[in-house]
């Protein structure tokens, strides 16, 4: 690997390093060849994350952002990388994992059209919606991970894109208190309605009780899709099954912290601890003894 390479993906492994995260990313669970592949899956995704995310600048400035870093990705592809832009390194490391890995190009541009959405769409009205919005803002990663590992069985692909579902849900219900400040409410309204939640409550900081119990709701949907997509951490081999057995359960035992407040989100974030570590690691190492749910 040349300097200029390994330099890309050593900032690559440094990005994902630096941010929390529910899951572990390109870490040391994983064969070593595969972290620097995830590291810049990881970052093209996250960058792009925090540009849709920037809710004070125009979205017009951040959408033109958006379209800038596919078009940067398209032409990274092409051989031109333009090395005085911001974030080349990502471009370096990005286009050696896609040509390396043969990763599908059109899986990242599924990422960005749901970062466009993130700027536009702040309301949704049906679990269907939402779940279209997770099949293209989470589900990429985790088939990207699997042909990163040299796995693209059909079966291992629908489980996978069940866990990244229920990953990227277990984000939105464990921060629905901080999108709600950013004036977004991922909770479907036609489960909140009919449980007796008013919007003017969630706006003003209120969990009333229709409000716990749409919670309750969608929490129920979300283990539903984590017992699901249970056999992908099956589907691969060696270190990575680790890698995914500490994911799955990294993001089931929020949904447990969820429910052990009652729903109220609001009083507390559910996130993962370092007193948590201990646990899910026995847990990652003893597996096949866990409760089939």
């Amino acid at each position: 690997m040349n300097p200029e390479l390994a330099a890309a993906y050593a900032a690559c492994e440094q990005l994902a390093r630096s941010h929390y995260e529910n899951f572990p990313v390109a870490s040391l669970l994983l064969p070593a060849r595969m972290r620097p592949h995830v590291a810049a899956i990881y970052a093209f995704a996250r960058i792009a994350d925090d540009m849709a995310d920037e809710g004070r600048r125009p979205s017009a400035e951040r959408l033109d952002d958006l379209d800038r870093w596919g078009d940067r990705l398209d032409e990274s592809l092409a051989g031109r990388i333009a090395a005085v832009e911001p974030h080349a390194y990502v471009f370096v490391a990005v286009r050696h994992s896609i040509e390396e890995c043969r990763l599908p190009p059109s899986l990242f541009h599924d990422l960005l059209s749901a970062f466009k959405q993130d700027v536009t769409v702040v309301r949704y009205a049906t679990w269907d919606t939402l779940l279209d919005y997770c099949r293209r803002s989470a589900n990429p990663v985790g088939r990207l991970v699997l042909r990163v590992a040299g796995t693209d069985a059909a079966a291992a692909d629908a489980a996978s894109d069940a866990v990244c579902s229920a990953l990227q849900l277990t984000n939105f219900w464990q921060d629905l208190e901080i999108d709600r400040l950013k004036g977004r409410i991922y909770l479907p309204e036609e489960i909140w309605r009919p449980a007796g939640a008013r919007e003017e409550d969630l706006v003003a900081g209120r969990m009333t009780p229709g409000w716990k119990s749409a919670l309750r709701e969608v929490t129920a949907r979300t283990r539903a899709l984590f017992d699901e997509g249970r056999a992908v951490c099956d589907a691969v081999a060696g270190r990575l099954r680790l890698e995914l057995r500490a994911t799955w359960l990294g993001g089931t035992r929020i949904l447990d912290k969820l429910e052990a407040v009652d729903f109220d989100v609001v009083e507390k974030r559910p996130k993962l601890t370092r007193s948590d570590v201990p646990a899910l690691l026995w847990r990652t190492a003893f597996w096949r003894e866990e409760r089939q749910v």
